[in-house]
C-alpha cells in the first residue's frame, strides 16, 4: 500500500527539526507507525517480543549512537519512556526519538510524565481532505488568521459521497478495502478493544454485551452533549437490567486512555471571559466509522428513513475529524459553544495563538440561508475583536461569500 501524506507529516518534520524527543499518540491503526517509520535509521517494536525482551534487560540500550530512533509501541514497556527522558535531560540532540503509542500506560507504571522534554503530537484518522477525494481551495489556517484572499471553489461532491467517506473510515488499512471486509475490519476493531484492549489497561470486562450496549449508546449520542447520566439509561438491556454508574465511568476512562473517545471540550475563551458558557463535551469517537459500526448503519441508512436520524450528526463528526486535524497544524485548538440555556451554540470554536476566533457551523445542506448563520453572527458580536472569520461547512458544490461577511464552504473543499 502506497504511503497517503499527512497534514501531521508537515508538522513533525518542523518540530523534530526543534525536539530532541517526539511522541506520536493515536488509536491503533491510525498510520503512527507508517508515518514514524519514514523518519527513523534505527526502530524497535515493543509490541516484538523480540524487542521488548532486550530492552526490558536494559531500557538505555537503544540510545545508540546516531540519526533517529523510533520506538513503536512504547507503552508496552514504560521504562524506555524515563529512558529517553533522561536522554534528553543530558542534552540529545533535535530529532532524536521518536515515540508511537496507541494508549497511555496502565495505571501504575510511574512513568514520568514527560512535562518539558517530550512532545506529544496527536495522531487522527484521515480527515476528508487527506483521503484524495478532492482538491481544497480554501485553507482554514488562512481563514483563522484573517487572510483576505477570496473564497471560491467548486466540487462534483454530494452529500451521498461523504456518506460513503463516513463508512469507508479514516483509518488507512481499512478504508479502500471492498465493503464487506471494511466491515469486518471495523467490526473486528470494536471486538479486540473489548477482548484485548481494555484488559490490557487493567479493566476487566466482565459483561463484554454491556460495554458494546454502551459504545452503541455513545456512538448514538454523536455531535451532541447528551449528558451522560442519559448515555447510561440508554444502555440499559432488554431485561431491564442497566450497568452501574461507575462501571461506565470505567468504560469512559479507559476508552479514553486508547485514544477511542475523541470529545470536543466546550469552549473556554482564553481572555475576557464569556459567562454563561456550558462546559459539557460534545460527544465524538476517534472515527466515526467506528460510530456507523457501533450502531450497524451503512452509508445507504443515512441516505434513508433508516438511519436518516444520525445523518446530520454524523456528517458533523466528519467535519469535526477534518478541521481538529487542519486546526492543529495552524497551532490551534478546538472546542465548541454553548450557552447554559442552550439559546445560542456554535458547532466548533477554533482558537488561534493569539487569541484570534474562528467560528464554525457544520450544515449538511447544499442551500445556506442567513438563519444558518445566525450564532456565528451573535459570537462575532460578542467578540468583535477576537473574532477573524466566520464559516458554515457545508455539503454544497460552491465555495463562496455571503453579503453578511461569512464564508460558506463545502466540506470538500476546506483544507489546511
Amino acid at each position: 500500500m502506497d504511503y497517503a501524506f499527512r497534514t501531521i507529516d508537515r508538522e513533525l518534520d518542523e518540530l523534530l527539526a526543534m525536539a530532541p524527543a517526539v511522541a506520536l499518540d493515536g488509536p491503533k491503526g491510525v498510520g503512527k507507525t507508517a508515518t514514524a517509520q519514514r523518519r527513523a535509521d534505527a526502530i524497535w517494536s515493543l509490541d516484538r517480543a523480540a524487542d521488548k525482551s532486550v530492552l526490558e534487560a536494559d531500557p538505555d540500550l537503544f540510545d545508540q549512537p546516531g540519526g533517529t530512533v523510533l520506538l513503536d509501541e512504547w507503552q508496552r514497556l514504560p521504562a524506555v519512556w524515563d529512558s529517553v527522558r533522561r536522554a534528553v535531560d543530558a542534552g540529545a540532540p533535535p530529532g532524536r526519538f521518536l515515540l508511537t503509542g496507541s494508549a497511555t500506560p496502565a495505571a501504575g507504571a510511574g512513568t514520568h510524565s514527560g512535562a518539558g522534554r517530550i512532545l506529544s503530537l496527536r495522531m487522527r484518522p484521515m480527515a476528508f481532505h487527506e483521503r484524495g477525494l478532492e482538491e481544497p481551495t480554501v485553507s482554514l489556517a488562512s481563514l483563522l488568521h484573517g487572510s483576505s484572499a477570496p473564497i471560491g471553489g467548486t466540487t462534483s461532491l454530494r452529500v451521498t459521497d461523504y456518506f460513503q467517506a463516513i463508512e469507508s473510515s479514516g483509518f488507512p488499512g481499512i478504508k479502500d478495502q471492498p465493503p464487506r471486509l471494511r466491515r469486518g475490519l471495523l467490526d473486528a476493531y470494536l471486538q479486540r478493544v473489548v477482548d484485548r484492549d481494555l484488559p490490557e489497561q487493567g479493566l476487566a470486562v466482565r459483561r463484554p454485551e454491556t460495554l458494546r450496549r454502551w459504545l452503541a449508546a455513545y456512538a448514538a449520542a454523536s455531535s451532541t452533549t447528551t449528558a451522560y447520566s442519559r448515555i447510561l439509561d440508554a444502555t440499559t438491556a432488554g431485561d431491564g437490567s442497566q450497568p452501574a454508574k461507575s462501571t461506565t465511568i470505567s468504560y469512559r476512562d479507559h476508552l479514553t486512555q486508547l485514544w477511542l473517545l475523541d470529545p470536543v471540550p466546550g469552549w473556554t475563551p482564553g481572555r475576557n471571559p464569556m459567562t454563561r458558557l456550558q462546559q459539557a463535551p460534545k460527544h465524538q469517537l476517534a472515527d466515526p466509522a467506528l460510530a456507523m459500526r457501533a450502531l450497524n448503519l451503512s452509508a445507504r441508512a443515512l441516505a434513508s428513513s433508516t438511519g436518516s436520524q444520525m445523518a446530520g450528526p454524523m456528517f458533523e463528526s466528519l467535519a469535526t475529524l477534518g478541521i481538529r486535524v487542519a486546526a492543529q497544524a495552524a497551532e490551534a485548538r478546538v472546542g465548541h459553544l454553548r450557552t447554559r440555556n442552550g439559546d445560542h451554540e456554535v458547532d466548533l470554536v477554533v482558537e488561534g495563538t493569539e487569541g484570534q476566533l474562528l467560528g464554525i457551523e457544520v450544515k449538511m445542506s447544499a442551500a445556506i440561508t442567513a438563519a444558518d448563520g445566525r450564532h456565528l453572527r451573535w459570537l462575532r458580536e460578542q467578540r468583535p475583536d477576537d473574532v477573524v472569520d466566520l464559516l458554515v461547512v457545508s455539503t454544497g458544490q460552491q465555495a463562496y461569500r455571503r453579503p453578511d461577511g461569512i464564508a460558506v464552504v463545502p466540506l470538500a473543499l476546506l483544507g489546511p
